[in-house]
């Protein structure tokens, strides 16, 4: 089984750059990641935009979603930023034939304390088990879109 993973930016890949004293959206770290991990399934990473997700459109959406629905692969992980990975989801729900898995994190994966690595972890495997269909794979949690929100004051995603 071959995993398509497409990368949208968010914090996950977030660099902080001194010089700015901000972070801003580097490159996808997740096959770095993947390697590391000594993960047993092939996958091809595909860049698809470098953004935070506030600053995402629709037709970035479209852009996703077009990107999912010309892959050959049928398991497709996104990783996303966690502000607007919801909205990006429910665009992407009407895709029926294959299984999306969108995951983020809350803390850029370049950090040392970051929730990226098992979040990625656990959305790999969740990508591999579940049916067809879009989720938010985020805290330990499968989501489906429309059943789920960002609690921000927790820094975590919950259901509604």
């Amino acid at each position: 089984m071959e995993i398509r993973i497409i990368t949208t930016g968010g914090t996950i890949d977030k660099v902080y750059f001194d010089a700015l004293s901000q972070f801003q959206v580097g490159t996808p770290e997740i096959a770095n990641m993947l390697r590391e991990a000594n993960v047993g399934f092939t996958f091809v990473v595909e860049p698809l935009m470098q953004k935070d997700s506030l600053e995402m459109t629709d037709e970035d959406r479209q852009r996703l979603y077009d990107a999912v629905r010309r892959s050959p692969q049928n398991r497709i992980l996104v990783t996303h930023g966690t502000d607007t990975m919801l909205d990006s989801a429910e665009k992407l729900s009407t895709i029926t034939d294959k299984t999306i898995v969108f995951t983020g994190s809350l803390q850029p994966a370049r950090l040392r304390s970051t929730d990226a690595i098992f979040n990625v972890g656990f959305a790999a495997a969740a990508v591999q088990l579940l049916p067809p269909g879009a989720y938010v794979a985020m805290n330990g949690q499968i989501f489906k879109p429309g059943e789920a929100r960002k609690n921000r004051a927790r820094n975590r995603f919950e259901p509604l």
